[in-house]
């Protein structure tokens, strides 16, 4: 699983038939004290996440698939499965 920050939204009226009716949302993966890292992905929300929501990204394809039992076969990497309330950081010093 993956920790990261809604960015933005993808909008597109020609898809794949499973995709119908399904928000595509941009993640970018963040440590749990918030740093930015490398990358950014495409994935499925299921839980109507939006902008600047910290989010947990189920990112097995497999998983993600069997998390969702849709009716289709359809192609997928990562989905949104929760909205971040707070992290709870353990201090070390």
């Amino acid at each position: 699983m993956v920790l990261g920050k809604v960015t933005g939204s993808i909008v597109s009226t020609i898809k794949h038939g499973c995709y119908a009716n399904k928000k595509l949302m941009l993640v970018k993966p963040i440590s749990p004290g918030g740093e930015t890292k490398k990358g950014v992905m495409v994935v499925v929300d299921t839980v109507g996440a939006g902008k600047g929501d910290i989010v947990l990204v189920a990112s097995e394809g497999k998983g993600a698939a069997e998390l969702l039992h849709f009716e289709c076969q359809m192609p997928l990497r990562s989905i949104i499965i929760a909205i971040v309330d707070s992290i709870d950081l353990e201090k070390t010093n």
